[in-house]
């Protein structure tokens, strides 16, 4: 089940039933099904980090949709001891990765990998660094870029600009879900099939943006709006 609240009213602007196992590649579909619903040219979204994939924050870049959400920390060599990817310092101007011996890894050469054309930087400095135990168990460190790791790197700049996002997050997007399952019990879903549960889920967002226009408003200014 994916859902889009608003921060403001915390009401459900957008919802889909998926029966993809992984949030990887819901991100983009959500977030512009969000920006249609709210007849808007920009729109501001933050995920948790379940929804972190390149292809889909670009994709949302694209859309005109700023996304703010967290890497997963995956690094084999920051799990061993070693100096991970974001020790790592990019130049742009100067097209090289700065290590943290100071050295500069320069491009190599261009791979594609699932579609992705990938950078690949390194230096022939590292066999005689004094930081090679604490960086590479190889000849040389390599690092790899994809060719929009910058819209990446931005979405880590947001993040870092403001810290509080995720904890809004949390305040705003998991409330409807506690609420729906309280309502639901413990069986959830009583129908079968993916249209089936669409139309359930569909009435339930349903039931629970009413419940939270008539909390905020009141029933006589909704009486009111739906007669008009």
């Amino acid at each position: 089940m994916q859902t889009a609240v608003d921060t403001e009213n915390h009401l459900i602007v957008a919802h889909e039933v998926t029966n993809v196992g992984s949030d990887r590649s819901q991100l983009a579909n959500t977030a512009q099904a969000a920006k249609e619903a709210l007849k808007v040219e920009k729109l501001e979204a933050v995920a948790d980090r379940g929804y972190f994939n390149g292809e889909e924050i670009k994709a949302c870049e694209d859309a005109g949709v700023t996304v703010t959400l967290p890497k997963p920390m995956t690094s084999g060599a920051k799990a061993e001891g070693r100096f991970g990817k974001q020790d790592f310092v990019y130049l742009a101007e100067e097209d090289v990765y700065r290590c943290p011996a100071g050295e500069q890894l320069t491009y190599r050469m261009t791979t594609v990998e699932n579609g992705q054309n990938m950078r690949r930087y390194w230096t022939n400095a590292c066999r005689a660094c004094p930081l090679k135990a604490k960086c590479t168990k190889g000849s040389e460190r390599r690092i790899t870029r994809w060719e929009h790791e910058q819209v990446v790197e931005a979405v880590q700049e947001r993040l870092d600009k403001n810290p509080e996002a995720m904890r809004t997050r949390r305040e705003t997007v998991e409330h409807p879900f506690g609420t729906l399952k309280m309502r639901m019990g413990a069986t959830h879903f009583l129908c079968k099939t993916l249209p089936k549960v669409a139309t359930e889920m569909a009435l339930c967002v349903l039931g629970y943006n009413m419940t939270r226009v008539l909390n905020i408003v009141g029933v006589k200014p909704l009486l009111a709006a739906i007669a008009a």
